[in-house]
């Protein structure tokens, strides 16, 4: 056991299915701030007509910060792909489903008022609808997630090379048909097909990492620099580059994480990871109304610095709503009840994007 009460990841998924692993919950961590950072820096500086010191960071990660979030997604899939339908169902598409539901619900009542001054109510109960089919404003992963979840458990009788393969070439294809279902899983899916298929390979980089922390540094430094110059260079979106990128930087995140573990610093980073999911959920809220607020008062001029603030607004101010909901028993805005259980619940449900 790590310092820090979670298993530090030696000997692979089969041994893991009790216990959190404590990397993957930095990296996770790593991750979902990264998301929060995009949408916050994105979402300022579209609101402001200028960029800040932020784009800088935004830009670094995008390569790299959706492939992680998905690679780590399918990391524990095989734990539990050989459940029956049923109960494969409950834990992989229902759970997210109903989390979609409650959240673009809530999503939407927020932004029914500005889309209804812009046409009618009418309108904007064809755009909720629409919302079931086109997934709306950040609520796309676990749109998704399901999806990866059923295909990898249908084509489990299909050589997995030859899934991968697919995969490795729908991303490198770059489609865009404008449907965000389409598109994403095309771009994505190799990814989290990647961290079910070479989770042992997954595991034994870590291992390596924690084993030689000099070796992971230096690793880590040369790849900051690749990724920076193929961003600058404007080569990072190449097919087969952003293949690459999307691999290496996952690598990165998994060895980030790892040093981070044995380090046991950033406890916050962890503790992010550990509620990646509350916080996918629930930053949109605290973000628009730090962002309103700093814009229309003008207190801080300086865009990077107001997108700064809007990022830890975004994440703080998640967890703030999720201790909230649990104090002033709205446990269902992150929890799952009885009712929308189709198989035995089981004991100690977290909601969290892998098991």
């Amino acid at each position: 056991m790590a310092p820090a009460g979670t298993i530090a990841g030696s000997g692979g998924t089969r041994a893991l299915s009790a216990a959190r692993v404590d990397w993957v919950d930095y990296a996770k961590g790593i991750c979902i701030i990264m998301v929060v950072m995009m949408h916050s820096v994105l979402g300022v500086e579209l609101a402001a007509g200028e960029t800040g010191f932020m784009h800088v960071a935004v830009a670094f990660a995008k390569p790299f910060r959706m492939p992680d979030f998905f690679l780590i997604s399918g990391l524990f899939l095989a734990l539990v792909i050989d459940r029956d339908w049923r109960t494969y169902l409950d834990r992989k598409v229902v759970h997210f489903v109903y989390f979609y539901v409650v959240w673009v619900t809530i999503q939407f009542g927020f932004k029914a008022p500005a889309f209804a001054a812009e046409t009618s109510w009418h309108h904007v109960g064809l755009l909720y609808l629409e919302s079931f089919i086109e997934p709306f404003g950040t609520l796309w992963f676990i749109y998704l997630l399901p999806i990866f979840f059923v295909v990898t458990k249908l084509t489990r009788k299909i050589p997995s090379l030859a899934i991968w393969v697919i995969a490795a070439a729908l991303e490198t294809a770059h489609i865009a048909t404008g449907w965000t279902v389409i598109d994403e899983f095309c771009s994505r899916f190799v990814y989290f097909y990647s961290g079910y298929l070479f989770a042992p390979y997954v595991f034994a980089l870590s291992d390596r990492a924690r084993k030689h922390p000099a070796l992971a540094l230096a690793a880590l430094a040369t790849w900051a620099l690749v990724n920076a110059g193929l961003v600058v260079l404007g080569a990072s979106e190449w097919k087969i580059v952003s293949l690459v990128l999307g691999f290496a930087g996952a690598c990165a995140i998994i060895t980030m994480g790892t040093l981070l573990a044995r380090a046991q610093w950033m406890n916050f980073m962890r503790f992010c990871g550990e509620h990646s999911i509350v916080i996918y959920l629930a930053f949109f809220l605290p973000m628009a109304a730090t962002r309103t607020l700093l814009l229309r008062t003008g207190i801080i001029p300086d865009i990077g610095t107001v997108s700064l603030i809007v990022t830890i607004a975004g994440v703080i101010g998640a967890l703030a709503i999720w201790r909230a909901a649990l104090l002033f028993n709205a446990r269902f805005l992150f929890e799952r009840p009885n009712a929308f259980w189709i198989a035995p619940k089981k004991a100690g449900v977290r909601l969290q994007a892998a098991e």
